[in-house]
């Protein structure tokens, strides 16, 4: 039986190089000179901490995480932007958390699509993850184009093709 797995997992060296980049980015730029602006990533618990003068700062400094997300070959749909949290005097704080893996009700939405697709396919779901098998390679290709197509909300990594 053949079978792969559908998860959701972010590369920590890429984001690690990407959010380094967008520290770089933001020292030099002309318009953040002056702003005491900070980006921290924190890999224990996969979040990232930005500090800046006002919204308008923290929109651009978004902007640059995502743009670099985006060379790094990481999906910015990865992050949750959270709300802004005023911290003392005149500074805007947000902590943008990573998401890994696929939540029970992705996870179940999943199966219910592929379920729908009426080829020979066990999806199960295993903890954060999907497992699908099949007695044909072919029908395995099949899902993941049809999961490619879809849209979950997270972005999808297709591992162990056995």
């Amino acid at each position: 039986m053949a079978s792969f797995d559908i998860v959701s997992k972010v590369d920590m060296q890429s984001l690690d190089n990407a959010i380094n980049t967008a520290k770089k980015e933001i020292a030099t730029r002309y318009d953040f000179q002056g702003t005491n602006s900070t980006i921290d990533l924190d890999k224990k618990d996969l979040i990232v901490h930005v500090l800046t003068g006002n919204d308008m700062l923290m929109e651009r400094i978004e902007d640059v995480i995502r743009s670099r997300m985006i060379k790094q070959k990481i999906d910015p749909t990865c992050m949750d932007f959270g709300k802004e949290i005023y911290a003392s005097g005149d500074m805007v704080k947000k902590d943008i958390k990573i998401k890994q893996g696929i939540d029970r009700e992705t996870a179940k939405k999943i199966v219910t699509d592929i379920k729908t697709t009426k080829l020979k396919v066990q999806p199960q779901i295993m903890d954060d993850q999907v497992r699908v098998t099949a007695k044909k390679i072919d029908d395995l290709q099949a899902i993941m184009a049809f999961c490619r197509s879809k849209e979950y909300g997270i972005p999808l990594q297709y591992d162990n093709m056995k």
